[in-house]
């Protein structure tokens, strides 16, 4: 059970080679793994393709990071606070379902493609998912536990940092998950739209596409695919060492 994942791709990169190889397709439209790889090395050789991930690393990471906390203290403020809860839900409900890649033509009239267009789309990503998963996990919060706590003597504000917060962590981490990868999306589709920085992963496919480098496209893809798969492992490894007990650890 343990090589079936591995398995799979390995079988899935040969039926590839074997269907490019044998089948005539033409490598403009549809190259080998193994070209790929060659390329994929000379990139990582040049220097080009790890800088590139840099930067869109740097940029997806400081637009999460200011989503991320202001995610969580806009949805325990509002699952804290009817009041909160009720002058915010409206601009939540109407500006969550607002795909926001619409917002960057705007953005670009606004910020222009600097990496404050960039920083601003990426938080604006990720800022929806965080505030509502944050705010459904406070608000579901087992109202037999808070009466335990209440029953022992505890304070509201006791209560809420020992019980209701920690309740909600499952949550919360959902909705940095989802923000994560959100955010991925959306930064290297703004590098796309605004090239004219001329860096990032997002650039590097525009570039060469429109010279048609197939080969080079489908390595930048692989290498952003690793990319995020590492990162989202990664998040995971920090949700099991900051809450083990909200992901089935003991």
């Amino acid at each position: 059970m343990r090589l079936l994942p591995a398995l799979s791709v390995v079988l899935f990169v040969a039926a590839w080679e074997a269907a490019v190889r044998y089948g005539d397709v033409p490598p403009i439209i549809l190259p080998a793994p193994s070209s790929i790889a060659r390329y994929l090395l000379a990139m990582i050789a040049d220097g080009s393709l790890p800088w590139n991930l840099a930067v869109t690393f740097m940029r997806i990471m400081a637009g999460f990071l200011v989503a991320g906390v202001l995610g969580v203290l806009v949805g325990v403020l509002m699952g804290m606070s009817k009041v909160v809860a009720r002058v915010l839900d409206p601009w939540i409900a109407a500006l969550y379902p607002l795909p926001k890649i619409s917002l960057i033509p705007l953005l670009i009239i606004w910020l222009g493609t600097g990496e404050a267009y960039i920083l601003t789309i990426s938080a604006i990503t990720a800022f929806f998912p965080v505030v509502i998963s944050t705010y459904a996990g406070i608000r579901q919060t087992s109202q037999e536990l808070v009466k335990a706590a209440r029953d022992l003597g505890a304070n509201t504000r006791q209560i809420q940092m020992n019980v209701v917060i920690p309740a909600a962590i499952p949550s919360i981490f959902a909705g940095l998950h989802l923000g994560m990868g959100v955010t991925i999306i959306l930064v290297v589709a703004a590098e796309m739209i605004g090239g004219s920085n001329q860096s990032g992963v997002g650039w590097l496919l525009i570039r060469y596409g429109q010279v048609m480098e197939t080969e080079k496209v489908f390595a930048a893809l692989v290498a952003l695919a690793v990319f995020g798969g590492i990162i989202i492992k990664a998040q995971q490894a920090v949700d099991r060492w900051v809450a083990p007990w909200a992901v089935g650890r003991s």
